[in-house]
């Protein structure tokens, strides 16, 4: 006589003591990233350097500009320029840092897939550089009302268009500094290469005629320029893509492929 066990059916089997994975949403992957750029020394107190020197560029202008410069449409403009020249660097930071500190092994552990996280980074950026505005418009609202109330204009007459520009200027600048971080994945020498290419190109075309007609399409610094101001034409937009896709889009796409392939180690 033989017998025959019965194999145990998937309904007869008892539940399954793993707990399924969930991975991390691009939404919460992005908070991560943007409490990361305040969790180092570096990212904290570059954060406030840029708010310190908006606020310093302010009081400059309350001591030595003229009345009728002491606007809040001046105030918010006069700090948009060096600010937008430390957004970079933050930038920089967020990307490699992960690389610098040797924690891009943990976290693309923790999140096998590097093109969410690297998103997530150039979101967190966005959001650094979209508070920068902000920051911008409360030191122009506070600074407003004492240069009113010391003899200067004290108008409070804003474009509204203004606001979009400045937005580009300071979203684009935090961006290119990413890319530059994302093409080097070092700290230094992408803050090296960032800030020295513009400068070299600066020389160049001021050497050199014949560069002086393409500068005016890819020197950021001059197709850049009109943004400070609320009334931008057609072909100065045009000016702008163009000098973009150069020093944004196509480091950016480099830096992508490299990071995506590069072994972490």
């Amino acid at each position: 006589m033989t017998t025959t066990t019965a194999k145990p059916t998937a309904s007869s089997a008892g539940p399954d003591p793993r707990p399924a994975v969930r991975r991390p949403s691009l939404l919460r992957l992005t908070g991560v990233e943007s409490r990361k750029l305040v969790d180092t020394r570096a990212g904290l107190w570059l954060l406030l350097t840029i708010g310190l020197v908006a606020a310093l560029v302010a009081t400059a202008q309350l001591i030595w500009a003229d009345d009728a410069a002491q606007s809040f449409t001046e105030f918010f403009t006069a700090s948009l320029l060096p600010v937008s020249v430390l957004l970079p660097v933050l930038g920089i930071l967020s990307i490699t840092s992960e690389w610098s500190q040797r924690s891009a092994l943990t976290t693309f552990a923790l999140v096998p897939r590097r093109e969410l996280v690297i998103i997530a980074k150039l979101g967190a950026t966005v959001l650094a550089a979209l508070a920068s505005v902000l920051a911008s418009l409360a030191v122009a609202a506070v600074a407003t009302p004492i240069a009113g109330a010391t003899g200067g204009s004290g108008s409070w007459a804003f474009e509204g268009t203004l606001l979009l520009h400045a937005s580009v200027v300071q979203v684009t600048s935090v961006l290119m500094g990413a890319a530059f971080g994302l093409l080097l994945l070092n700290t230094p020498l992408a803050i090296v290469t960032y800030l020295l290419l513009p400068m070299v190109w600066t020389i160049l075309t001021s050497m050199i005629e014949p560069l002086r007609e393409p500068a005016r399409w890819l020197d950021t610094a001059q197709t850049m320029e009109p943004l400070f101001t609320p009334d931008v034409t057609a072909g100065q937009w045009g000016r702008v893509a163009v000098s973009l896709l150069l020093w944004l889009v196509l480091p950016l796409v480099a830096g992508l492929i490299r990071t995506l392939r590069r072994e972490v180690s």
